[in-house]
């Protein structure tokens, strides 16, 4: 468990203190800028706070990395590391230098992982985690969420079933302590040297379920795909913009002569696609929609025959089998008052199948 509590300075500390009260997710130091939160996905500057200078910048990454970090970042770009705030969240840093300027980025994540129902998680997807053996893979940009939906899924398992769950990580970000499960944490760049070094010596560590951070090249898509069909559950994320858009494109990863030997090993592995977006609350926060495609015998075919593009009507009519379009979601949300309108439809691909309708025949909905 990486505990790194190392110690940060003042002036960070006093900033992330000011995030954490505005319940924001990101705090960005860019030069030229005041310190800028992230709250409800809009950037507002930090309060009492004015430009940074070039030396404010480099002082304030100064503060939050160990001398090791320090002398990794010097000689690099682009430097990806992660530490524990006081006790209330673990903070996932990226800086960057842009037009030979330090910039940084540090999300928030908080330690308390919340439940599928706190989440709103489609009853389908916490069945689906339950069973020993498959694919699920989370689909969604950037900041949607999925590291959550994920973690709430992790933990429900951790909670109710004694096996062994790994997850390789980029960086790590909710940190799972031993419930029922035994939770073994790999993070990339400090327990191993990146996703493949640590999927190839997986399946050595004898784990009943696995989280792979993310499927970023052909060998992670390939490893992920091998280890769901052995008989165990396997966790990954992708980031593409829709359920049926992701399987096409992990396909699409693979040379043209390989690919019909993949849509069937992917037909027979895949257990469900989600695909998640936040949407803002009307009053503040953030809440998600999702979509949910299940691998049912109808979808397997369809995937396997590399009909991809029909996935949507399997997944428009497939709700007695638990799926969830992304449109369906969002009807429920405008209708329980929880989103407007607009705010939905900017989210979607196919706004005209989001319904409006006052909610009353729409009750038996899921």
């Amino acid at each position: 468990m990486h505990t790194n509590i190392h110690h940060i300075g003042g002036r960070i500390d006093g900033l992330l203190a000011a995030l954490w009260q505005a319940g924001g997710t990101d705090l960005l130091l860019s030069v030229g800028l005041p310190p800028m939160l992230r709250v409800d996905s809009v950037l507002t500057p930090a309060p009492d706070t004015s430009a940074l200078s070039a030396e404010d910048t480099d002082a304030l990454l100064a503060e939050v990395l160990t001398p090791e970090q320090g002398q990794t970042w010097a000689g690099s770009h682009e430097y990806d590391f992660s530490f524990s705030w006081r006790d209330d969240a673990r903070i996932r840093g990226n800086a960057f230098t842009q037009r030979g300027l330090t910039a940084v980025a540090l999300r928030m994540i908080p330690r308390l992982i919340p439940s599928p129902d706190q989440l709103g998680l489609p009853p389908v997807l916490r069945e689906l985690s339950l069973r020993h053996q498959g694919l699920v893979l989370m689909t969604g940009p950037t900041g949607s969420g999925k590291s959550t939906t994920l973690a709430s899924l992790i933990d429900l398992i951790n909670s109710t079933r004694g096996c062994h769950i790994i997850t390789v990580e980029d960086p790590i970000e909710y940190v799972h302590d031993h419930k029922m499960s035994a939770v073994n944490q790999r993070e990339v760049g400090t327990d191993t040297a990146n996703f493949p070094d640590a999927l190839r010596s997986v399946l050595r560590e004898d784990p009943d379920v696995l989280l792979v951070g993310e499927m970023r090249d052909l060998e992670s898509i390939r490893f992920a795909l091998t280890v769901a069909e052995t008989g165990h559950l396997v966790f990954a994320t992708l980031h593409t913009n829709d359920t049926a858009q992701s399987i096409g494109r992990m396909i699409d990863v693979f040379p043209a002569e390989q690919q019909a030997q993949i849509r069937v090993q992917l037909a027979a592995a895949l257990s469900c696609v989600v695909y998640q977006r936040l949407v803002p609350r009307i009053g503040g926060g953030m809440t998600a929609a999702y979509e949910v495609l299940v691998a049912t015998p109808a979808v397997r075919n369809l995937i396997k025959e590399g009909k991809t593009h029909q996935l949507r009507n399997s997944l428009v009519t497939g709700m007695r089998d638990g799926m969830v379009t992304l449109e369906q979601s969002l009807s429920v949300l405008i209708q329980n008052g929880v989103v407007s309108e607009s705010d939905a439809a900017a989210r979607s691909l196919y706004p005209n199948d989001i319904d409006t309708r006052p909610r009353i025949a729409a009750a038996g909905r899921f």
